[in-house]
């Protein structure tokens, strides 16, 4: 039967699908489902369905379905030649940031036809793909009731995963963003670092294509900006060629050497990766350097992060309002201001009052009942 459908395949001209057989035979048993879908997809969506197969991780070669495969490259076709941007978006910027059904190891959810249906008519006054993230990023996590904890199931969490637990890392709230882009048509990847420069652990976020690449945090938006978050000055101090300090942005391509280090799948190298370090260094020119970050943190007699307002007063009149971060921010994600160096500064929250001078990026506490 194999051989069989191998030959109609070839009475179909599939341009496409040189050195396939080499991948269908790394599929050992499963190869039946995944001739069946090469030959019953579209003759004009067959190439990326090829371009996937030539790609995809060995778990998924050897359990994926045809069903699966042939409605998760359908809807991606449709939802890129359906988006108002269609004529914008290159077919390489497609096939690798819209076509796929995963960004990493994470569980193969059936949910891209789900996530259209949702939130395709939040975008519907959308002129840009980054205009319609920003849009997501801003609605869909209150809409989905999906918050940052660090007490959700497990940090690689699918789509539904993080909607059925209502928590998510970092790492869920992107793949949730990323997968709510797909399904509208915005080319989006998953981005993220192992280690921060100061050792204050690892991140990962969102790069969405618009006529080059942008970036936010997931369940993070600025607003409506792109290219904006607490992160960009940790992530102008990464370290290119570093696979601990380094950036690095998710490819389905195979011709970079670098793979995508996961934290929490130590010693895997199935996933492959763009060092990006560079483009995130290039923030460092917008950074005053005369200025010293200060982090600001509130705790409860739990130990928990609380949102409570921090004053900072000091020296020429200077005088600073804000709130600090709870729980449902980022662990990493604090209150910090920027001040001289070698100044004294008086810092309160509630009745606390804290004294303090200016030498090195530090980070003070304050505990109320």
């Amino acid at each position: 039967m194999v051989k069989y459908l191998l030959s109609f395949l070839v009475l179909f001209h599939c341009t496409y699908c040189n050195n396939i057989e080499n991948y269908l035979n790394l599929a050992g048993d499963n190869q039946y489902q995944l001739i069946k879908a090469l030959n019953q997809i579209s003759t004009d969506k067959r190439k990326g369905l090829s371009w996937l197969i030539k790609r995809m991780p060995l778990e998924d070669l050897k359990t994926l379905s045809s069903e699966y495969l042939l409605i998760n490259t359908t809807l991606a076709y449709e939802a890129w030649t359906n988006s108002p941007w269609f004529r914008s978006i290159p077919e390489n910027i497609f096939l690798d940031n819209i076509l796929p059904y995963a960004n990493l190891n994470e569980k193969r959810d059936n949910m891209r036809e789900e996530l259209r249906k949702m939130f395709l008519p939040l975008i519907s006054n959308a002129n840009s793909p980054s205009e319609a993230a920003a849009i997501l990023n801003n609605s869909i996590f209150e809409k989905l009731n999906v918050v940052y904890s660090t007490k959700r199931p497990k940090a690689d969490q699918s789509p539904g995963e993080s909607i059925k637990a209502g928590l998510a890392s970092c790492t869920g709230l992107s793949i949730l963003l990323i997968s709510a882009c797909r399904s509208v048509g915005i080319p989006a990847r998953f981005v993220g670092t192992s280690n921060w420069y100061d050792n204050s652990g690892n991140h990962s976020w969102v790069e969405i294509w618009d006529d080059g690449w942008h970036f936010t945090g997931a369940a993070e938006p600025t607003e409506f900006r792109l290219n904006d978050g607490w992160f960009i000055e940790k992530a102008s101090k990464a370290q290119k060629g570093s696979l601990e300090y380094g950036i690095f942005a998710v490819t389905w391509n195979k011709v970079f050497d670098n793979h995508f280090p996961m934290d929490w799948l130590p010693g895997v190298e199935s996933y492959r990766s763009y060092d990006v370090s560079d483009y995130y260094k290039q923030g460092l020119s917008d950074i005053d350097s005369s200025l010293v970050p200060i982090s600001f943190r509130v705790f409860d007699s739990e130990g928990q992060r609380k949102s409570k307002e921090v004053t900072i007063s000091g020296p020429d009149n200077f005088f600073f309002r804000g709130l600090s971060k709870n729980e449902e921010n980022d662990t990493n994600d604090h209150l910090i201001v920027r001040l001289p160096r070698g100044r004294m500064f008086k810092a309160v929250v509630d009745s606390e009052e804290r004294q303090f001078t200016v030498m090195d990026e530090s980070q003070i506490d304050f505990k109320v009942d």
